[in-house]
């Protein structure tokens, strides 16, 4: 009994290091210390906790960063955008679990919790997720040294109507947004080094868009200017980043058209190193895919993509 008493409080030292082993490489970060495009109202965040985590009227956001061993750190890292019809986030099928991916990878993962256009706290609320989003890929890049993360290496994913966020941020990352309040954070560049779109909502325009993504972001009856600006297979610019995308010829709900406008749109503009990849079947809102047959492959797919990223530097 003696011995065992002893070994008690070098028990309780070990238990004390993984716990706060386990709090560093998996903490929240709020983005914002006076959160600009916002006022206080009497909406709450939900978090329904179902099949998966669903959040809606987020009200601060914030990122969750998810790093892996120092050991097998590779030094790059992706901001993860979950989707949800610019409605609410499906926060873990297509945030946590993606992180926990990435991980495994040896990549730094870091989730974005964005606010929703169809917040009552929000004002200019089309600016909003690209301006959570900005702040985001900044945020990470401020403290890149800190997390064994290589500045340059900094990509963005989204899936769904995230991947119209990650598609905004990869083709608007320098556009001007309402702040209330600049730090030296907001002077680090916006521009992710890579983009990653799992069936993504790419354009806003009639017979193409996702027209749920579309009326929460734009409203009801947006003017063409305004369509066109967040129809992103028309901003393509020379120094959109690289691009994999992901999409299934049956998505009746974000058409495969999407993705198939934006490849091309990148073709026109010469961006090296983009990659396709359509599947006949797979529906929308697979995450990983697990469990379906050759669709759940698709994750070896983008590994690849990745470490061809890699070889080009």
């Amino acid at each position: 009994m003696a011995a065992t008493k002893k070994t008690c409080p070098l028990l309780i030292v070990v238990l004390l290091f993984f716990s706060t082993k386990s709090i560093a490489q998996n903490h929240t970060l709020p983005l914002w210390s006076v959160i600009p495009n916002h006022y206080e109202s009497d909406e709450k965040e939900n978090q329904k906790d179902g099949d998966m985590l669903w959040v809606t009227n987020v009200q601060e956001p914030n990122i969750s960063v998810y790093l892996p061993a120092k050991k097998h750190a590779t030094g790059q890292a992706v901001v993860i955008c979950p989707g949800g019809g610019y409605y609410g986030l499906a926060y873990d099928w297509e945030g946590d679990d993606i992180a926990r991916w990435y991980n495994s990878k040896g990549i730094a993962a870091i989730v974005l919790k964005y606010r929703l256009p169809i917040s009552k706290s929000v004002v200019n609320k089309q600016e909003v997720p690209l301006q959570d989003a900005q702040r985001a890929m900044r945020l990470v890049r401020h403290h890149a040294d800190e997390w064994n993360i290589d500045k340059n290496r900094i990509g963005v994913m989204g899936f769904s109507a995230g991947g119209h966020l990650a598609s905004t941020l990869g083709t608007h990352f320098d556009d001007e947004t309402k702040l209330i309040k600049k730090d030296s954070i907001d002077l680090l560049s916006a521009r992710p080094d890579f983009m990653v779109l799992i069936y993504p909502v790419i354009s806003m325009q009639e017979n193409v868009t996702h027209k749920g993504s579309k009326f929460a972001l734009l409203g009801e009856n947006p003017n063409k200017e305004k369509v066109d600006y967040y129809s992103n297979e028309l901003q393509i610019k020379e120094n959109t980043p690289s691009t994999f995308l992901l999409h299934s010829t049956d998505d009746k709900s974000v058409p495969v058209e999407n993705s198939l406008l934006f490849y091309k749109g990148l073709r026109e503009k010469n961006i090296r190193n983009c990659e396709m990849h359509i599947y006949p079947e797979g529906g929308h809102g697979y995450s990983l895919a697990i469990g379906q047959g050759r669709l759940q492959g698709w994750t070896d797919r983008l590994y690849d993509w990745l470490l061809s990223l890699e070889e080009e530097e």
